[in-house]
């Protein structure tokens, strides 16, 4: 359990980001659902005209050509992933809001899986978006390794403050 309360109100925010995700990955899910017996060519039709964009275009065409090429049985590993997604997220966001220890290490793994991915699509395209996200991530990373370093300083050292380490 966490003793430092700005700490607490640090990794609760990050709970509350994960819980949006995971609400994210669901929403993805349910979406994914209502394609399901439809006709995705037709569909991909009905955007375009809704957008009014001429179908004969050459990435109208192949925007039209694609979704003709998705299958039902795509769609639904794609539903199961995004409630897999979704699950992985609020049993982290659960155990985050509640300063379990599992789950400061679950979250520093899983936000570390991202940052090779991160750096090289930088490297393939650099953009500044693409950059704002990989800092975003390391930051969260950075600090719940932070917070685990000083929970564990806290555990061998209970009385002592973990700034009189730095002033000896």
């Amino acid at each position: 359990m966490h003793k430092d309360y700005t700490s607490a109100v640090g990794i609760r925010a990050i709970a509350i980001f994960e819980m949006v995700k995971g609400f994210a990955g669901f929403a993805v899910g349910v979406a994914l659902l209502f394609l399901l017996h439809r006709d995705l060519e037709v569909l991909a039709l009905e955007i375009l005209d809704f957008l009014h964009v001429d179908p004969a275009g050459r990435f109208a065409h192949a925007f039209v050509e694609n979704a003709g090429r998705i299958n039902e049985s795509n769609i639904l590993i794609f539903v199961a992933l995004a409630f897999v997604y979704t699950i992985v997220r609020f049993v982290e966001a659960y155990g985050l809001w509640r300063l379990r220890a599992w789950a400061e290490w679950f979250a520093i793994i899983s936000g570390m899986i991202y940052l090779p991915i991160e750096i090289y699509e930088i490297y393939q395209k650099p953009t500044v978006f693409r950059f704002l996200i990989l800092l975003f991530n390391a930051a969260l990373v950075a600090y719940l390794i932070y917070v685990r370093g000083e929970n564990r300083y806290h555990q061998k050292h209970p009385n002592e403050p973990i700034v009189e380490v730095f002033k000896k």
